[in-house]
């Protein structure tokens, strides 16, 4: 198939051109409208306790919780002073009912005779001790969060009082989305701001000519442009979050970049073999690119997105999002690699060179290999055994604190400190006490005694303040109660108290706990019940195309564990500055004291493929040596000196990719920023460098073992790459004694 794809490209590479162009510009234009398309939220399981009492709570009762909470202070004074409730009253008064469908003010809190009492909104809580705060709690008109982040948005710039010595503030959960959303959208625009003329220059100090360098800049924005495309056709059929277009981003211009990398390299270094006066060396340079690094690459981009496939059996909406547009950016990357770029590649032929820096000129084109990278795997297979321990012991203490690790799901903390709805919550805390948290109990099926019994039950359980009834029905016995505690709603303790409250028995009827904290376990259970079956299609697919692109049942498993070990150092690093707070001052976010409970399950997709990724880049040259000698030491010396350059210059382009989104304001983003660069800079060090060539070498021939079945399929179907040179001696020193042929069961 690869094959075939390389003759049409190298023939007709006018036309797959022009194909390619006129889809990316359709894709531009119609992408352009994804973020109207997005939705938010998402990181709930519908099946889980807490969301089915969300939804019957809404069946039943309509919307009760209180998704924005504003504060009116009085700069210096009394918010019942005239001056300040009169602007207050008129904002609260005008608010539409098509968006607003139930609102407590702390001006409308009724005495004992029925009229607004400041004595009784001070009782209520919905007056600071000082007087100078009110509360204004507001209830959403909505379906769904998309539908009331709608109304919310058709609120938001009427709650602000435009009157002298009176300020407001703004936060409660879709306070909290709509900065989310702005922040992301600028995390986004500075992202690519910053990475793009960074990527540009390193480039051209690889390659060494403009013409090349801007080669992966070229792809890059290509597959992000083809990728929101996806992404907003995704949307037709299924919800995506918001979010997504972040993994996006960072996925298909980081591959994309990366794929283009190794196709220019192998190219040159192809176009370099042939002689000058052949008028068809570059359409032959790009034939052997395609057979060789190109199957590489499609095997790659094909093994990342099976990675973030498996996000696709989670139930919460932000994971299959994550899922399906890292899927999407992946593979638009890939196909961007293997069509746009080699048709360009065919019309340039040997101007890949143009534009060379003055210090470059006259100089033969790199490789990408060098005699201390070949000096380096034959260093460490002397001493194999002592490396692997050395190493993966290294990697297990920086493993280690994820021992320790704490979950917790998203609050405002997850916006930075300068956010409006973050800097109102905070504000809320310091004039009106403690943090509070609280669980939605809905009583069904039992009579008004069984209720009563069931609070006072519930109320004598250890850390809970009060429980009052919020609703109630008597068409359909159905009472909403809401308990309350003090402390964070993602702490440990308000996790505890739903499962204490959870366990006290109601004699007759059904009692579903729902809230913010019951949430978030119920978030924490269901990520763990997937997790198995995501980590099974994982390996399985992993194992399957390894085997398909090198013939070997032992180099995929060999893969899955060193990687396993790598991603595990990376979740240490990670729990140790986001979880424990170290660093927090440096990279400029405050600790939540926990991760978020998805954050670790997408690190783990993304991670795991790209971990494969150069993994399968090395292996692919590996192969193709040993294919050509069969001798063991020979090809993974050879595979590491002819990958180590330009995969040195791929991590170091791809890491300023994900580093750029590190710079993120919103937590969870910056988390899997941080986490990703740890990971891609063990990846590309110590797992590339010292584990592969190690665990080789005690491996022997055994590396390419199959069983006598598979290795006969794998001979007659496998994706074998082609090697371009004859066989013949290998420019690495060889050691003295030849392996045997790898034996096939």
């Amino acid at each position: 198939m690869i094959d075939r794809w390389a003759d049409i490209v190298a023939t007709r590479a006018r036309l797959v051109l022009v194909a390619g162009i006129l889809v990316v510009v359709g894709a531009a234009t119609y992408g352009l409208g994804v973020f109207d398309a997005l939705s938010q939220g998402g990181f709930d399981d519908p099946d889980s306790e807490s969301g089915r009492e969300l939804a019957l709570e809404r069946d039943t009762f309509g919307n009760q919780n209180v998704d924005v909470l504003v504060l009116y202070g009085a700069d210096g004074g009394d918010v019942f002073d005239p001056a300040v409730a009169g602007p207050v009253s008129e904002v609260v008064e005008a608010l539409p009912d098509d968006a607003v469908r139930t609102v407590v003010s702390y001006l409308a809190v009724p005495g004992p005779d029925g009229q607004p009492s400041p004595e009784a909104a001070a009782e209520a809580g919905l007056v600071s001790a000082d007087g100078d705060t009110g509360q204004v709690l507001i209830s959403l008109v909505g379906e769904d969060q998309d539908a009331l982040l709608s109304s919310y948005r058709e609120i938001e710039e009427d709650l602000e009082v435009d009157a002298a010595g009176v300020t407001t503030s703004v936060t409660g959960a879709f306070a909290v989305y709509s900065d989310v959303n702005e922040i992301t959208s600028e995390d986004l625009e500075r992202a690519e701001i910053i990475s793009m003329p960074v990527v540009l220059l390193l480039a051209l100090l690889i390659f060494g000519s403009l013409v090349a360098a801007s080669m992966p800049v070229l792809v890059g924005l290509v597959a992000m442009v083809g990728a929101l495309a996806v992404v907003r056709l995704l949307t037709e059929f299924t919800a995506v979050s918001v979010f997504s277009v972040n993994v996006v981003s960072l996925l298909g211009i980081g591959l994309a970049i990366d794929y283009a990398l190794f196709v220019i390299s192998r190219f040159r270094e192809e176009l370099a073999l042939l002689p000058d006066d052949d008028p068809h060396a570059a359409r032959t340079a790009v034939r052997r690119t395609l057979a060789t690094a190109g199957r590489t690459v499609l095997f790659s981009g094909l093994t990342v997105a099976a990675a973030m496939s498996s996000l696709l059996i989670f139930p919460q909406m932000f994971l299959r999002s994550m899922g399906l547009g890292g899927m999407a950016a992946v593979l638009v990357a890939m196909l961007a690699a293997l069509t746009i770029l080699p048709a360009v590649l065919v019309l340039l032929g040997r101007r890949i060179d143009a534009g060379r820096l003055p210090w470059r000129r006259g100089r033969p084109v790199a490789s990408g290999g060098g005699a201390r990278w070949a000096a380096l795997a034959h260093a460490v297979m002397r001493r194999p055994a002592v490396v692997i321990v050395l190493t993966v012991g290294l990697l297990l203490v920086v493993a280690s604190p994820f021992l320790g690790v704490r979950w917790g799901s998203v609050d405002y903390r997850v916006l930075p400190a300068d956010a409006p709805a973050h800097q109102a919550a905070v504000l809320l805390d310091e004039e009106f006490g403690p943090e509070a948290s609280s669980a939605r109990l809905l009583v069904t099926g039992a009579d008004q005694a069984t209720v009563d019994q069931y609070a006072a039950d519930v109320a004598a359980v250890d850390g809970v303040r009060d429980v009052r009834t919020v609703v109630a029905d008597d068409a359909s016995d159905a009472v909403l109660l809401r308990a309350t505690w003090e402390g964070n709603s993602q702490s440990e303790t308000s996790q505890a108290l739903v499962g204490d409250i959870r366990d006290v028995p109601l004699p007759d009827g059904e009692v579903l706990v729902g809230g913010l904290s019951a949430e978030t376990v119920d978030l924490v259970a269901s990520v763990g019940d997937h997790l198995p079956a995501m980590a099974l299609i994982v390996v399985a697919i992993m194992l399957v195309l390894l085997f398909v692109a090198f013939g070997s049942v032992v180099l995929p498993l060999k893969a899955v564990v060193m990687n396993l070990v790598s991603i595990t150092a990376s979740f240490g690093v990670v729990t140790w500055i986001f979880s424990d707070g170290h660093l927090s001052g440096l990279l400029g976010f405050e600790s939540q004291g926990y991760l978020d409970a998805t954050n670790p399950i997408l690190m783990l997709a993304v991670l795991f493929g790209l971990s494969m990724d150069y993994e399968v880049f090395l292996l692919s040259r590996v192969r193709e040596e040993w294919d050509r000698t069969h001798d063991n030491d020979r090809a993974v010396a050879t595979g590491v000196q002819k990958t180590g350059r330009i995969i040195t210059s791929a991590a170091l382009l791809l890491g300023v990719v994900i580093g750029a989104f590190g710079t993120s304001g919103i937590i969870f983003m910056k988390m899997l920023g941080v986490g990703m660069l740890v990971a891609l800079l063990i990846d590309a060090t110590i797992v590339r460098a010292l584990l592969v060539p190690a665990t080789m070498k005690l491996l022997g021939s055994w590396n390419w073992y199959a069983p006598g079945p598979l290795a006969r399929w794998w001979e007659r179907y496998g994706f074998r790459e082609e090697p371009a040179e004859p066989a013949g001696p290998s420019p690495v020193a060889a050691p003295e004694q030849r392996e045997p042929a790898a034996p096939t069961g």
